[in-house]
């Protein structure tokens, strides 16, 4: 398992790389700026917004899903016929629920068509979501990590046309932004759809009501976390744009920040959907994961924290190299919240873990405080701290959910406490600043100073201790 993580893990990360990066800082960016902070800060609301309700979309189907189908590989003809109309009701319920709750909520006119288009494409992405947790349960995680990539490729496509390709005799609009995610879920859907369709022998939709009583009730627990974690990742766009007098500006500004913390997380992401079959399957097997668990988390906590002590460093010069309009504002903002990234990678490995052994009730007790954490925090902060408010909010939840997920994690699977990495992950989080304070220091350049500050302090994970390049090449090549 360790071979097959490292060996996926790679790809995806090569893939993502090469795609990711430039939705968020060219395309992303660029439309941000073109349609002014306001619009795109009502945009970011509306997504979040659609975000929360995302329990009517999924039903912790597609976590439930991807546990039991690597569990059990022979269920996928079984169950997928089924489960396919049951996602295609859910998206049904979805959608007007979205619509009356944003109507009674304030939103009209414009705002409702934008919402009701974001909540078209929340089905989309969410049907792709599950439609994947079949490949990854099948361990097909080539063809997954081709898949994860292949909308945000079109939508790079598409927009790029619209931005630069003079294809249009107006500017980009948010309205033809989401448009044009409209139309690259469905294309990325249908591809993959075929796909599964044929792995999962698929002769027609079978309506069975018995069996999605049956799937509803054992996905419940998964729906419950997710909606909490959800609502504690998401709410902070929401509130910022409903609660103050200039809610769409602060949003806008909150945005611009937080996209490169998004931007990062897709990352985290990665590990979690391999992880969490592989887990499933070990645990399954009564297999020892205490080796992959360390494994995942020394791989990914080097480049988190290497990350995010950039980002207090030069996170101004970042934000004014990436924006015309608030960046200021938006630099204030991005030094906080991108300590979330430490933390959110710690909860894709360790709550995937748990999720694996189907510790729900611990998970969803955990999410829960988070959830009213982070609520009267932003009821507190955000009145008078703004945007700057709502980040220390998500900071705070973050780190003490991650921190719980921890605990849980080793109680539940009697994890020894290892002192020699407890020591080098702090020697290396020592050095990583005291790096970052030479490098402020000694280039006037900030962009030296930041790939110098990201090349060593990468390095300084190896030379402590804390990651191996020859247990690494041990595990590609002997498994």
């Amino acid at each position: 398992m360790q071979k097959t993580f490292i060996k996926n893990l790679a790809l995806l990360i090569a893939l993502n790389l090469l795609i990711k990066p430039f939705w968020v800082f060219g395309i992303e960016r660029e439309v941000q700026e073109v349609v002014k902070t306001e619009n795109y800060g009502l945009y970011f609301a509306l997504f979040n917004f659609s975000f929360l309700l995302n329990i009517l979309l999924d039903f912790g189907i597609t976590n439930f899903n991807n546990k039991n189908i690597a569990q059990n590989n022979h269920l996928i003809t079984k169950h997928f016929s089924s489960i396919l109309v049951l996602k295609l009701l859910l998206g049904g319920i979805f959608m007007i629920v979205t619509l009356l709750l944003g109507f009674f909520l304030g939103y009209e006119g414009r705002e409702l068509h934008l919402l009701g288009m974001m909540g078209l494409n929340q089905f989309l992405a969410f049907m792709i979501m599950y439609l994947r947790s079949n490949l990854a349960g099948l361990h097909l995680f080539t063809t997954d990590s081709i898949i994860s990539v292949l909308d945000r490729s079109l939508m790079i496509l598409f927009c790029g046309l619209l931005l630069w390709g003079n294809v249009l005799d107006r500017p980009m609009t948010i309205e033809l932004f989401v448009y044009t995610q409209n139309f690259s879920y469905a294309i990325t859907a249908l591809i993959t759809l075929a796909i599964v369709m044929r792995k999962a022998k698929f002769t027609r939709l079978k309506w069975h009501y018995p069996f999605f009583l049956l799937i509803l009730r054992k996905s419940f627990p998964y729906a419950i976390l997710v909606l909490l974690m959800t609502f504690y990742n998401r709410v902070d766009a929401v509130m910022l744009e409903r609660m103050l007098p200039d809610g769409k500006l602060e949003s806008g500004i909150y945005a611009a920040a937080y996209r490169v913390l998004d931007s990062a997380n897709m990352f985290s992401f990665l590990f979690a959907g391999l992880l969490l079959p592989m887990f499933s399957r070990m645990i399954r097997f009564q297999e020892s994961v205490e080796q992959l668990t360390k494994l995942a988390f020394t791989i990914l906590i080097t480049p988190s924290v290497v990350v995010v002590v950039a980002s207090l460093f030069y996170g101004e010069d970042l934000m004014r190299l990436l924006y015309a309009h608030h960046a200021a504002e938006s630099a204030e903002v991005f030094g906080i919240i991108m300590g979330c990234f430490v933390a959110t990678s710690l909860t894709y490995i360790f709550g995937t873990l748990l999720t694996a052994n189907g510790n729900l009730m611990h998970l969803n007790l955990m999410a829960a405080s988070g959830m009213v954490l982070n609520l009267l925090l932003n009821l507190i902060l955000i009145p008078h701290f703004k945007a700057v408010g709502a980040a220390w909010s998500s900071l705070t939840t973050q780190f003490i959910t991650a921190l719980l997920q921890i605990y849980l994690a080793q109680r539940i699977f009697k994890f020894r406490v290892n002192i020699r990495l407890l020591v080098q992950l702090v020697l290396f989080v020592v050095s990583v600043f005291l790096i970052g304070s030479l490098c402020r220091s000694f280039f006037s350049n900030w962009v030296y100073g930041v790939l110098t500050l990201l090349i060593v302090g990468g390095l300084s994970s190896f030379a402590i201790g804390l990651l191996h390049v020859k247990s690494i090449l041990r595990v590609m090549k002997y498994g």
